[in-house]
């Protein structure tokens, strides 16, 4: 071994230095986007991709599989780069150490922290490079690539992690592994072939096969790479604005404020149906049968009625909530279905200079794959932004003491937007979601129980924001019941 530490090239590190499965166990339970850390489990299987690169700093890529006390199993990648130091700048990512051949100590630290180690992802997509169980892949409208440059660690990621590179590129490498294409690569491929402006240009992706007794060989994806929109803002950031904007005037209504979001939001709304149009002409469409909307109405029962059991709270509601449930079980109108964003709302969009731009077509990590890659009704998607319309007013009110002319205000400004929203949508689509409130009623009424159960669970302060909703559409449906 020379004194830099390099070992000469295609000479591999040896296996002695591979971390435990306790040190990997370790590491995961530290890490954000690792989510079992509530469950009782153990890492019980460690595959081997193999080696980005041989020569120390070696970098490889491993997919962990932990099994939970209930026999559940969850995979997830996590790459890694060996040193023959320990490097300070990594050590917040260190995993575990080793020893090389001559007895030397070998230390494991997170690759995707590591510039030097990331920069093998950046000429992967670039060169198209591959490995025995790896390969990356240049998205076929990549014809030119932007300049790239040193990467940056997206901090506020919590399902994944993503890497800027330069400011030109960023690259999302997919934590929690499923086998099959994820619906990411997939739909942002054919929004690019079909020519859409409402995404970030796809530029490649990587997926790895390794070997599973009952199956065969298995593929999955392990990272999507796309041009960085540097000079956007998050709808998420805007919508916080012009609410700040609202409570700051405190004699104005919504259309009055400087900072009104309408004209934005009705844009987002255009954006999001002509995205819906290009999915449906690309991927194609259905019909849902009655045995089909039957059952995606008892799945919503469903949750819930598990949500009820687990928040009290929702107990009074649930028999006029489920009003809705039981009218889409009934629905005579034809529910056409295809692929969707699936977990749409203003913190997955982002506003460019040339317009709003769909983010993340992942949908809910925490689903199985085969769910996020099926196809559902494009009120989904809407639902879901009116439900974030609805969280970006009222969650500065709770910064606030109660007050009645607050709560009034914040009301107004999210009436005013998802209006705008749908105003938009059915300007550029031809369908007005609305015109089918039976469908657009069941898919937001879902979606409030959910976000119920999720802030009972993680953000008890934040429950306020969907009880608010599961009061008012209650209330539309004893109105509906009464009338």
């Amino acid at each position: 071994m020379s004194a830099s530490g390099q070992v000469p090239d295609g000479s591999v590190p040896p296996s002695s230095a591979t971390v435990s499965n306790s040190d990997l166990a370790a590491f995961l339970a530290q890490q954000r986007w690792f989510a079992g850390k509530s469950r009782a489990w153990e890492v019980t299987n460690a595959v081997d991709l193999g080696w980005l690169r041989r020569s120390y700093p070696a970098v490889r890529i491993l997919l962990v599989t932990v099994t939970y006390d209930d026999g559940d199993t969850e995979t997830y990648q996590v790459p890694l780069v060996h040193h023959t130091r320990l490097v300070d700048t990594l050590m917040h990512v260190f995993v575990g150490e080793g020893t090389d051949e001559n007895g030397e100590r070998v230390f494991v630290f997170d690759a995707l922290h590591d510039k030097e180690a990331t920069e093998l992802w950046w000429r992967g997509i670039a060169e198209s490079t591959h490995g025995n169980a790896w390969e990356f892949h240049r998205n076929e409208t990549a014809t030119e690539l932007p300049e790239g440059g040193p990467s940056l660690v997206v901090g506020a990621e919590q399902s994944n992690t993503s890497l800027i590179f330069g400011d030109t590129a960023i690259l999302k490498v997919f934590r929690k592994v499923s086998p099959g294409l994820n619906p990411d690569i997939e739909i942002h491929a054919a929004l690019a072939a079909a020519g859409s402006r409402h995404i970030a240009q796809p530029l490649g992706w990587l997926e790895g096969r390794w070997p599973e007794a009952s199956d065969g060989t298995v593929t999955a994806s392990l990272a999507i790479a796309q041009v960085f929109l540097r000079d956007a803002t998050e709808g998420w950031e805007l919508a916080k604005a012009s609410v700040r904007d609202l409570y700051g005037e405190a004699d104005l209504h919504a259309d009055e404020v400087g900072g009104d979001f309408a004209g934005e939001a009705a844009r987002l709304g255009a954006a999001t149906a002509e995205v819906h149009v290009a999915l449906a002409a690309t991927l194609g469409t259905s019909t849902l049968e009655r045995k089909e909307l039957v059952a995606l109405a008892e799945g919503m029962r469903d949750r819930l009625d598990r949500a009820v059991a687990e928040v009290p709270q929702l107990a009074e509601y649930a028999d006029l909530l489920r009003v809705a449930f039981d009218d889409l079980a009934t629905f005579d109108g034809e529910v056409t279905v295809q692929r969707v964003h699936g977990d749409l709302h203003l913190g997955q969009v982002l506003r460019a200079l040339d317009g709003w731009k769909l983010l993340d077509f992942e949908g809910e990590p925490a689903r199985p794959l085969e769910e996020r890659r099926a196809a559902d009704s494009p009120a989904k998607d809407v639902a879901g932004m009116l439900r974030s319309f609805d969280y970006a007013a009222r969650h500065l009110l709770l910064d606030y003491r109660a007050d009645p002319q607050r709560e009034y205000r914040a009301t107004e400004w999210a009436e005013r937007n998802r209006t705008a929203f749908c105003d938009g949508y059915a300007a550029a689509s031809g369908w007005d979601p609305r015109a089918d409130g039976v469908l657009l009623d069941a898919f937001e009424i879902d979606k409030a129980v959910y976000e119920v159960l999720y802030e009972a669970r993680n953000r008890p302060t934040w429950l306020a924001i969907p009880m608010s909703a599961i009061r008012r559409l209650a209330a539309v449906k004893n109105e509906e019941r009464a009338s």
